[in-house]
């Protein structure tokens, strides 16, 4: 069976999935809920759901799971069929999870700014300040990485957590925070993009866009 998404095209929690199930192969049946401003999660039936109120949101059979990081760990379990997503080694693996809960702390700052200023919700005081904070701290990890011509957040291939924090970092812009001061996340952010399979959003395009521009 399918799993199903409950997404929005704007939503860049939501674009984390899309972007990992494309990178996978791996089919979801999507469905559109207006977020914003339609406030369609708040709604009696979605609650029912997805208490939280909250997307993105993935059902599949009797399972129901709520938020990019538990989504994107259960696709990497049960749809990689090379392992080479989720590390297995204990290291690497925990190394994983920190940068999962950085991409939340990105969320918190950078996809609040841009809310803010793309639909007027209104952010934490500070939020933008503390996403170039998140930037920079994203910045010095891969230039200490590239030391080791190591080009991912852990180990030699890409793992969720990139895919968990491309998209803020990626959707900044539109919040006012450019990428000119980061050339070591830029050069990150563009071998995402050239990854095989690569799924674009309204703002995030495809390598060959930008090399067109």
């Amino acid at each position: 069976m399918t799993p199903t998404l409950y997404t929005h095209v704007l939503d860049a929690e939501c674009y984390k999935v899309r972007l990992l199930a494309a990178l996978l192969g791996l089919p979801l049946d999507c469905v559109a809920v207006d977020s914003y401003p339609g406030e369609e999660t708040r709604s009696e039936a979605f609650l029912a759901l997805a208490p939280a109120g909250t997307l993105p949101v993935l059902e599949a059979g009797g399972l129901v799971l709520c938020g990019a990081p538990a989504i994107l760990t259960w696709l990497a379990a049960t749809g990689d069929v090379t392992e080479g997503w989720m590390p297995q080694d204990p290291a690497p693996r925990a190394q994983m999870q920190m940068w999962l809960g950085f991409s939340q702390r990105l969320s918190a700052t950078a996809g609040a700014a841009r809310l803010e200023a793309m639909f007027d919700m209104p952010a934490p005081e500070g939020a933008l300040a503390a996403a170039e904070a998140c930037l920079r701290e994203l910045e010095l990890h891969l230039a200490i990485r590239a030391v080791d011509d190591g080009a991912w957040l852990v180990g030699d291939h890409p793992c969720i957590a990139d895919i968990a924090c491309f998209a803020d970092v990626a959707l900044c812009p539109d919040a006012g925070l450019l990428h000119d001061e980061f050339p070591f996340l830029r050069h990150w952010l563009y071998r995402l993009r050239a990854l095989p399979g690569f799924l674009p959003m309204p703002g995030i395009h495809p390598l060959h866009e930008l090399r067109a521009g």
